[in-house]
């Protein structure tokens, strides 16, 4: 006793499955715009102690032992008063302004996804892999400056940034990654 519905009702049911997918894809597109964007303000590492120092994409947060008193040092200050050329200085500062472009170009690339509909998940899931890079490697010079490995630990120095950027990209956009190494 099997109802025949015909074609109208079997290209509606069609369309409205693509009509939840869409839906679907817009919530993943928001929700991954909203982590990549997110991940502006977290911090690179955090160095706890006495007085916790908090690195960012945007400089230097650091607290005092004693009261509420905390300062600030932007990134682009820093660059500026170097009496140092730029190739001179090590190799994880220079990679600062690097994990900077990185965050910002994916942020980028996740915003035109949202506002226009148009965003390669592959290429902003790879601006990640390389955000994250950059900032672990800052994360590993400041933590070599730090003394890591000697009397300090290996926890002396946190690399916050590069651990939840990798989160976002395991989460978000681990299937789009996947399609480059399959390719």
């Amino acid at each position: 006793m099997s109802e025949d519905l015909g074609p109208e009702t079997t290209r509606g049911s069609r369309r409205g499955s693509a009509d939840r997918a869409g839906r679907a894809d817009r919530v993943d597109r928001r929700f991954g715009w909203l982590l990549v964007v997110a991940l502006l303000a977290v911090p690179m590492a955090v160095i706890p102690g006495e007085r916790l120092t908090i690195v960012s994409l945007w400089g230097f947060l650091n607290t005092s032992g004693s009261g509420l008193g905390a300062g600030s040092y932007p990134v682009w200050a820093y660059f500026l008063e170097q009496p140092r050329p730029f190739g001179a200085l090590p190799a994880s500062i220079r990679a600062w302004p690097l994990a900077i472009g990185f965050y910002l170009l994916a942020a980028a690339s996740a915003t035109a996804g949202v506002a226009l509909g148009r965003e390669d998940r592959r290429v902003t899931g790879a601006l990640l892999v390389l955000a994250a890079t950059a900032s672990l490697w800052v994360s590993v010079g400041v933590a070599t400056r730090f003394g890591v490995g000697t009397t300090s630990g290996w926890l002396a120095v946190i690399p916050v940034g590069a651990i939840a950027t990798l989160a976002v990209v395991a989460a978000v956009y681990r299937r789009d990654l996947r399609e480059i190494v399959e390719a």
